[in-house]
């Protein structure tokens, strides 16, 4: 019986309670359109992705409050609400809203709106 090659994939083994201290921020304060929310990041994994871009995963917290996003040509996310509530907000009123087990996909080049209705925990992938 041969051995299996090793596995390329990995586990980030990555929680809340294990991943150490959070880079803290808030929204610019030109983005802003409700409240002052604080941001907790957390990130697992920055990988580079073909030539010009890169990938990024981790885990995020927010208070309650709304903020203006402009995602560039390249940059896209898609991330898992774990708990809490939010709003993705196009330019043209339209909205998604997310929960715990809820996933949504922000496209390249999308601009918006993000929304915080209870303090969202998520899971999240950045590719740029």
């Amino acid at each position: 019986m041969s051995t299996p090659a090793p596995s390329p994939v990995q586990t980030t083994g990555y929680t809340l309670e294990s991943a150490g201290a959070p880079e803290l921020s808030r929204p610019r304060p030109e983005r802003l359109e409700v409240g002052n929310p604080l941001r907790e990041t957390w990130t697992a994994v920055t990988a580079p992705v073909g030539q010009a871009t890169a990938l990024s995963s981790g885990l995020w917290r927010c208070e309650p409050g709304r903020w203006r996003i402009e995602f560039g040509p390249a940059q896209q996310e898609v991330f898992t609400v774990l708990s809490g509530r939010c709003r993705v907000h196009d330019q043209n009123g339209a909205w998604r809203e997310a929960g715990p087990g809820d996933s949504l996909h922000i496209p390249a080049g999308f601009r918006g709106a993000f929304e915080v209705l209870e303090t969202v925990t998520k899971a999240w992938v950045i590719l740029d």
